[in-house]
């Protein structure tokens, strides 16, 4: 697919080809667990005791013609002859000759048994079962190898796709670079935040070769992976810093120059400089080596970000616009559709964060197509991914459940939908009342049913190709679609929508029937793999780095100054509440749901808040976090993917105080009425 031509760019060969291969070798790992047990239940089924034959037996070294009677009188004469030194004092046993026959012909008997099954599995190793066992054999190597590298997987995808983003620009930061001071300031921490993490690497490094007699061969090369992949981030910082960019005007203010440095550089700079106070310099290395112990959650993280990529390359968003347009929705209302609708694909995608990278441009544009304002626009779209987080299956809630035994994911997601219904509904009041500016005047259902049913049957295709990929995995692999299952399923259906576009688009091309623009199925992975590389290398390295000012957290003790426990729940909640809604503002969600774990979830268990009530607040608080300044984590990625010149735009519109800022104060009302509505009302039951 990428071997195609000699003129790609650098970067696609160095690090979207080799980002593709390692996501690639991800859904092939996880798919041939399932792959081998079907085999494994198949060789059962074609070959008889098969778990017996997948390894050649191996022939017993006991003698089945052995003489009974001969060893029943060995064995009565070894006794006589045995001279054992406290006979005398305890008392010597006879043994009965009738219990050494039965014995004797009990050990015979087990021994033709042996023998017999020997010849048994001898007689089965067909030349059919022997290639089959091999296959067996192969793909069983191929999970264990795929087990065993997941861990060198995530490092290299992590330290690529880093390097992409940096020399990308495209680390995520309170405000685009405009000017040569803003670039000067950005590149020059950056290269020292990324000094910092080689520093620490290295020390991490020395200090474990210190510390182990003889280290393993697999750890030492994952510190060597580390130190490795930051001193070539250090190296890309530094290439950046001294090629300053014509485009970029000059002049410019350190305070804004200081909010187009990275957020990953901020949290770095602030755990790197506590943790040298301390005398503790290897701690940043720590807990980015703590990432190693969930590598499976942050690739799943990676590959939801390249599901994401390439369902903006499908037609799949428009279509379902399509569905809607006939009626002629207010803004308002169009708004609404778009944030309910995008709650299924962000359950799909593992955080709001992700699908706002993945589906935000696409929202944006189709809202203002339908004439909505670039700030309702921008409101909508950085809360798209908002409401979906408790629905099944999403990442974000069963890492909260494989973290705290106290809950599961069927209490979280059987919660979830209902706080789904009170969120949606919270938003729905505030953007159909607080934001109508102008009445809703729908299109005729005479005039728009008609049109909603002929674009309803243009996405029957893609509802076939889904539909086909979860059957296939349902009866070949025996895999449900489920929250365990989608990080695996999903790249494969996304493969299979492009796959589909590729063929029947074409054809439409041949006919002249139109989608004269469609790129083709290599184009459209390239391009998806492209946009990935660097979204990846900006929120992993984001969510590393959270981990570590969790550290940070963790060890400055700041939560010992809060009681252990409460004596009245609604106390405990409020302060819950504050303190989760700030943690949502400084931290990516994977990191932070990894420090509460450890902290503020043991004071609210213990003030008799309920586990599954805790998590849903959590989450709803969260994403209130998300959308709340300084920070405004979701907004930061919209403007990533809309482009800094819309929210300029936006910020130029007139109106009142409210239309001035509804891209902010909307999702604040709407989620902010929702947290309240979840953190007390339960409490009524059962405080």
């Amino acid at each position: 697919m990428f071997l195609k031509g000699l003129n790609r760019s650098g970067r696609e060969w160095f690090s979207s080809l080799p980002a593709c291969l390692l996501l690639l070798a991800v859904v092939l790992f996880s798919t041939s667990s399932d792959i081998h047990n079907q085999m494994l239940r198949g060789g059962e089924q074609l070959f008889g005791g098969y778990y017996k034959l997948r390894t050649d037996p191996v022939r017993p070294e006991c003698d089945p013609t052995r003489d009974i009677d001969a060893a029943v009188a060995a064995e009565l004469a070894a006794e006589a002859d045995a001279d054992d030194p406290l006979a005398d004092l305890l008392g010597s046993v006879d043994k009965d000759p009738a219990e050494v026959r039965r014995s004797v012909e009990r050990s015979v008997a087990d021994c033709q048994r042996s023998h017999a099954s020997y010849v048994s599995l001898q007689g089965q190793l067909t030349p059919a079962l022997r290639a089959y066992r091999a296959v067996e054999l192969f793909v069983a190597d191929v999970i264990a190898f795929g087990l065993e590298s997941q861990r060198y997987i995530l490092v290299i995808l992590v330290m690529l796709c880093a390097v992409s983003a940096t020399l990308t620009r495209h680390h995520i930061a309170m405000r685009a670079m405009e000017t040569r001071l803003d670039y000067r300031v950005s590149f020059g921490l950056q290269a020292l935040a990324n000094a910092m993490l080689l520093g620490s690497s290295v020390i991490f490094r020395q200090s474990s070769l210190a510390a182990e007699v003889t280290m393993a061969s697999d750890a030492l090369l994952l510190h060597n992976l580390w130190v490795a992949g930051f001193a070539a981030l250090t190296l890309a910082s530094l290439y950046r810093l001294m090629r300053i960019p014509d485009d970029l005007a000059a002049g410019g203010q350190l305070n804004q120059a200081l909010l187009a440095v990275p957020l990953y550089t901020v949290m770095c700079l602030i755990s790197g400089s506590y943790f040298a106070l301390i005398g503790h310099a290897s701690g940043i290395g720590i807990y980015l080596g703590k990432m190693m112990e969930l590598a499976d959650m942050f690739l799943n993280v990676g590959l939801y970000v390249w599901v994401g990529m390439m369902l903006k390359q499908t037609r799949l968003a428009t279509l379902v616009f399509n569905v809607f347009r006939p009626w002629r929705l207010p803004p308002e209302m169009l708004a609404v559709v778009a944030v309910l609708v995008a709650a299924v694909p962000t359950a799909y995608t593992g955080a709001s964060g992700i699908f706002v990278i993945a589906a935000g441009a696409v929202i944006y544009s189709e809202l203002r197509a339908a004439g909505a304002r670039r700030q309702l626009a921008l409101a909508a779209t950085a809360m798209s991914g908002s409401l979906g987080v408790v629905l099944r299956p999403c990442l974000l809630v069963v890492v909260i459940a494989y973290l705290n035994r106290e809950v599961t994911t069927d209490e979280l997601f059987g919660w979830g939908i209902w706080v789904f219904v009170l969120t949606a509904a919270m938003f729905s009041l505030v953007a159909l009342s607080v934001n109508r500016q102008g009445r809703f005047e729908l299109a005729p259902a005479s005039t728009a049913l008609p049109a909603t049913i002929r674009a309803l049957g243009s996405l029957l295709p893609y509802a076939l190709v889904i539909t086909a990929v979860v059957v296939f995995y349902r009866f070949a692999l025996d895999v449900t679609m489920d929250e365990f299952s989608a990080p695996r399923l999903l790249p494969v259906i996304m493969l299979a929508i492009l796959l589909y576009e590729h063929f029947s688009l074409r054809r439409k091309e041949d006919g002249s029937c139109g989608e004269l623009n469609h790129q083709g199925l290599e184009r459209s992975v390239r391009s998806a793999t492209n946009d990935t590389t660097a979204e990846i290398g900006a929120l992993l390295l984001l969510l590393g780095l959270s981990v570590s000012i969790g550290g940070v957290i963790e060890r400055s003790h700041v939560m010992a100054a809060f009681p252990q426990s409460f004596d009245s729940a609604w106390s405990a909640m409020l302060l819950m509440v504050v303190i989760l809604v700030v943690l949502g503002m400084i931290m990516d969600a994977f990191g932070a749901v990894i420090l509460v774990t450890a902290t503020v979830a043991t004071i609210a268990y213990g003030s008799g808040i309920h586990p599954v009530h805790f998590w849903m607040v959590t989450l709803v608080a969260f994403e209130l976090g998300y959308l709340s300044p300084p920070v405004a984590l979701n907004h930061l990625l919209t403007r990533q993917v809309v482009g800094e010149a819309e929210v300029a735009a936006a910020q130029r519109e007139g109106g009142t105080f409210y239309q001035r800022h509804e891209r902010i104060i909307m999702p604040l009302v709407a989620m902010g009425l929702s947290l309240l509505l979840v953190a007390f009302v339960p409490l009524l039951f059962y405080a």
